[in-house]
């Protein structure tokens, strides 16, 4: 399903405006697509420091922070 998609400006190297119409020369595929697949490339690598729900794991570690204190006989 295709998303809605807003326009926005975005600043890039001189260099990597070359290389994006050498992809696209090659490939046929729009700059504007390699420059989404690079933001979606950098959101998953920092996934992390975004709201939104925990794995199961994560809950698992999670509540770990969280269980009663255990007696220890000393």
């Amino acid at each position: 399903m295709e998303r809605k998609k807003i326009s926005t400006t975005v600043y890039i190297t001189q260099d990597q405006n070359n290389l994006l119409k050498l992809l696209n020369q090659k490939t046929k595929v729009p700059i504007a697509e390699y420059i989404r697949e690079g933001i979606d490339l950098v959101l998953e690598k920092h996934k992390q420091h975004l709201p939104g729900q925990l794995s199961l794991l994560q809950e698992d570690e999670a509540r770990k922070d969280f269980r009663e204190p255990q007696l220890l006989d000393i």
